[in-house]
């Protein structure tokens, strides 16, 4: 988990951009109960009881080495076949979480802080537009998600944008009137 400073981050701004991965809420929240889907969904095409080995093996693995290889491990230890691969990256992307996702303490104190200022929030996030949307239709925002607008980073490197410049000219101010809460 990132640790933000946000005592250091100035309060004199007009537009304040989140990250979402460790820093709204702990990324492996989200990564956790995807292997729970995916363990489910291995026992229930395989017809066997696999799923809480299956979770287990993930789980430790990724807590010991993080996410790389977790997937192509799993699928070798248990003798399961590539078909798989399709069925995970789909869930990864866009699977219906059992659970809400939670707002770190410090980020939802910061953001109440910002919305008590009427500061302008959004949300610049890299990585798969899907995926992204996903984790934030699952993140139990408590009120604080009213008016926050997203903006993908990849999508308007793709269009040959410059992130900031964009949105300094969406919100019309200047680039210094942005910052960037990973920075901090």
């Amino acid at each position: 988990m990132n640790k933000i400073n946000f005592e250091n981050i100035p309060l004199d701004k007009e537009v304040y951009t989140f990250e979402i991965d460790d820093i709204l809420y702990e990324k492996k929240d989200y990564v956790l109960q995807i292997y729970y889907l995916f363990a489910n969904f291995v026992e229930y095409t395989e017809g066997r009881p696999l799923a809480h080995a299956v979770l287990d093996f993930m789980k430790s693995h990724y807590e010991q080495s993080g996410e790389e290889l977790v997937l192509e491990k799993t699928l070798a230890h248990f003798g399961l076949g590539d078909q798989y691969i399709e069925q995970f990256g789909r869930l990864y992307a866009n699977g219906q979480l059992p659970l809400k996702l939670f707002l770190v303490d410090p980020t939802k104190e910061f953001l109440q802080k910002l919305t008590s200022l009427g500061k302008k929030i959004c949300i610049l996030t890299k990585g798969n537009p899907v995926m992204q949307l996903n984790k934030l239709k699952h993140l139990d925002w408590q009120g604080l998600d009213k008016n926050i607008k997203v903006f993908f980073v990849d999508e308007l490197l793709f269009r040959k944008l410059n992130p900031i410049t964009y949105l300094a000219q969406d919100y019309q101010v200047n680039e210094n009137d942005l910052v960037n809460v990973a920075d901090f």
